[in-house]
């Protein structure tokens, strides 16, 4: 049974990441009826971020060969502090270890990724995690355009950074569909390229489908 892991990452109910994450989201269920999607709204219900206690646990870990979910639940946990802040980690390293698609909505905040999508990168991401048989696909939206070439470009850490990331994974080519220039529609001086908006937008869904019926 394949299964899809959909994180949304945005404050904003009704913002581009979640609309175009949510048309790939739907498109994949109807292609794969049979699939199982969990759907994580880390703006509602976000993670907690790294404790003392986690990342004593990590190097415990590393220190002692230990790696897997398995072996850090049985070998690793010596406070009780240590066990509360793993049942927090476990189910969602769990969770994405379980994923053959992981979908990401995220938007751009101050040139990154939001806290909420970085807290739940550092509970799951590990050296052991393997994830080069998962489809990942990073839905984005960003209020400039930091488009090759743009005046902005070399100020996306959001997309290099997620590439960088996901490869130590083994995840080396994850898809990403950006909405560029969100904010042509409220910021003034930026309301002369909302056609080049309109056009982002209506590919990043166009995208979305298409790639949503590869499984």
């Amino acid at each position: 049974m394949p299964r899809l892991l959909h994180l949304d990452a945005s404050a904003r109910h009704d913002s581009y990441s979640r609309r175009v994450g949510r048309i790939f989201a739907e498109q994949w269920q109807a292609a794969n009826p049979s699939g199982e999607y969990v759907h994580r709204d880390l703006a509602a219900d976000p993670v907690p971020h790294v404790d003392e206690a986690l990342t004593e646990i990590n190097e415990f870990a590393a220190a002692n060969g230990i790696n897997g979910v398995e072996e850090i639940t049985a070998r690793a946990l010596r406070t009780p502090e240590q066990k509360a802040t793993w049942a927090i980690s476990e189910p969602l390293v769990t969770e994405l270890l379980a994923a053959d698609v992981l979908l990401i909505g995220t938007p751009m905040y101050n040139f990154s990724v939001p806290s909420t999508l970085k807290a739940w990168l550092d509970r799951v991401i590990y050296p052991w995690v393997d994830l080069k048989d998962t489809r990942a696909v990073i839905v984005t939206a960003r209020g400039g355009s930091y488009a090759p070439g743009t005046p902005r470009a070399e100020f996306d850490y959001q997309e290099t950074y997620l590439r960088a990331l996901l490869s130590q994974c083994g995840l080396a080519e994850p898809t990403f569909i950006n909405t560029e220039l969100t904010l042509s529609n409220v910021v003034p001086f930026l309301a002369r390229f909302k056609e080049v908006h309109t056009e982002s937008y209506t590919t990043s869904q166009q995208s979305a489908r298409e790639l949503a019926g590869l499984g």
